[in-house]
């Protein structure tokens, strides 16, 4: 591993680079975007002192062959317009108004896009006078519908455990790492910020070196008021690897605990003395979800709607990148019952009903080579939560199973019985990396096809592990890589990322790649 040292260049990341804007239309009168023209409103004034900029970069997010979801957040009210380009072709698109009620976030859908094409999207606002502000470009590839050459990276776990964005470092370097793989999209399986976390100047390293946090307001305490959340996504958008990644690399986000608090289902009541204003999780967690949606470029239709946003949008959905891939975007937090030891004779949820039946409908009608399910939990670590409880579903019990196992017992079956094959799971959340092969000849339960799981994090966080293994669907821990003490600071380098690439001929090679990118494990995978 390489350990990091203070011979990075500092940076300073308060200060939010234009990434090449520039400023159209500073006369009155109609006001030329990308080759069409916005009137002004009588009385506008000639010259523009007070443009709106992009105070956090750009995104896009669920490009599939022939959409993708883009982003922008606007420094005060406007309304996001986007040009998009692909080759010759160039359309100009009105999106909504970005408005304190959004947080001054807004997002737009692209539809209609060419598959297979590289698209530059120019995004900006348009002000009550019809000016266009700041302009930066978000850009991706739709996936083709031939079969062609494909990569996705992911982890999870971002400013996590104290450890935030460190200038003297150069910020957030996992994310610089995962960039330069040039991958076709990012997944980023969970805990996107760390809402229960907060963050100090310093942190005294155990070797006496010092830690020294970039601190905003709302980062100093846990997250309660709806302000603290959006206040904790806005703070990762401060660091220049994460913004240049995220206008290069369309984003599949999901969540887990983090973005609330550490471990919650929904109806605890927490006992942490640090929330003063508000223990009830049901609303912190309507807070959170609201505030991660906003600041998600994510495409399900029902995330876009306005409100609270806890009760109206699905954040489990499918993302389809061509006939070699289908990603599969799990929900383990929502629907969760409570943490208890998981020894429950009867069914107990994780996923909930309605989404284990999605997950084997929508896996069972994919026609793409590769099955890629991102959970947000892991299916054979046991996490504990205190002495007795367990957070994830594995229960130290290697028999049949019990409690919430019996619900992925349900699925892995599901998938035997329709004969599906070349299904992986791919997770994060334990905070090292691993490469876990699952077989029914070394299982308490028996009724599954063999199959991989692929465990990748933290990209920013302490780094922990490794845990132990629960035997009832037979995991074999052929590759992991952990830290060498609890909550070991990312100066050492044990931050971990998944690159997967699928060629065109359907081969899929996994690898498992430390923080400055190197690749400490790989394994090909054939079709079958």
């Amino acid at each position: 591993m390489t350990e990091l040292g203070r011979h990075l260049d500092r940076r300073t990341l308060l200060h939010l680079g234009t990434g090449g804007a520039a400023v159209l239309g500073a006369a009155a009168g109609p006001m030329v975007f990308g080759g069409a023209a916005f009137s002004s409103r009588a009385g506008a004034p000639s010259l523009i002192r007070d443009r709106i900029t992009l105070t956090s970069g750009v995104q896009s997010g669920d490009v599939t062959t022939q959409s993708g979801v883009v982003w922008a957040r606007a420094s005060r009210p406007g309304r996001l317009v986007a040009r998009v380009r692909s080759g010759r072709r160039t359309r100009l698109v009105r999106g909504p108004w970005a408005t304190p009620d959004t947080d001054l976030t807004a997002k737009l859908v692209l539809d209609g896009l060419a598959p297979g094409r590289d698209h530059d999207v120019e995004l900006g606002f348009l002000d009550t006078h019809g000016q266009v502000g700041e302009l930066q470009t978000a850009r991706f590839s739709t996936a083709s519908v031939q079969p062609a050459r494909t990569s996705f990276v992911w982890t999870g776990d971002t400013c996590g455990q104290g450890w935030g964005i460190n200038p003297d470092l150069g910020g957030l370097l996992g994310y610089r790492a995962m960039h330069a793989t040039r991958p076709d999209c990012f997944i980023h399986a969970g805990d996107t910020i760390y809402a229960d976390g907060p963050l100090e100047e310093e942190v005294v390293e155990p070797d006496g070196q010092v830690w020294r946090n970039l601190v905003t307001e709302e980062v100093s305490k846990v997250a309660e008021t709806l302000t603290e959340f959006r206040g904790r996504h806005r703070y990762n958008l401060l660091d220049d690897n994460v913004r240049a990644m995220y206008a290069d690399v369309p984003v599949i986000a999901q969540w887990d605990d983090h973005e609330t608090t550490n471990n919650w289902w929904p109806g605890e009541v927490l006992e942490d003395p640090r929330y003063t204003q508000e223990r009830r999780v049901d609303v912190l967690a309507a807070r959170a979800r609201r505030a991660w949606q906003e600041n998600m470029p994510i495409a399900d239709g029902r995330a876009h709607r306005r409100g609270s946003g806890f009760g109206e949008a699905r954040i489990y959905r499918k993302i389809s990148r061509g006939p070699n891939l289908d990603v599969f975007c799990l929900d383990m937090r929502t629907f969760k019952g409570e943490n208890t030891p998981g020894l429950e004779k009867e069914k107990t949820r994780l996923l909930g009903e309605e989404q284990v039946d999605w997950l084997v409908r929508e896996v069972r009608r994919s026609r793409a080579t590769w099955k890629v399910i991102s959970a947000d939990l892991p299916l054979g670590i046991v996490v504990p939560d205190g002495e007795v409880n367990q957070e994830s579903l594995a229960n130290r019990d290697p028999g049949a199973p019990l409690g919430k196992e019996l619900e992925i017992a349900e699925v892995l079956s599901a998938f035997k019985r329709h004969g599906v094959k070349n299904i992986v799971w791919i997770t994060a959340d334990v905070h090292y990396c691993a490469a876990h092969h699952y077989d029914p000849a070394r299982a308490g339960f028996t009724d599954f096809d063999p199959f991989w799981e692929f465990v990748a994090g933290p990209i920013a966080a302490g780094t922990f592990g490794p845990n132990e293994m629960d035997a009832t669907f037979g995991p074999e821990v052929v590759f992991s890589a952990h830290a060498d003490t609890p909550n070991e600071s990312p100066r050492k380098g044990h931050q971990f990322f998944g690159h997967a690439e699928i060629d065109s001929d359907g081969q899929l090679t996994v690898s498992l790649r430390d923080l400055t990118g190197a690749v400490l494990w790989s394994k090909e995978l054939e079709p079958v």
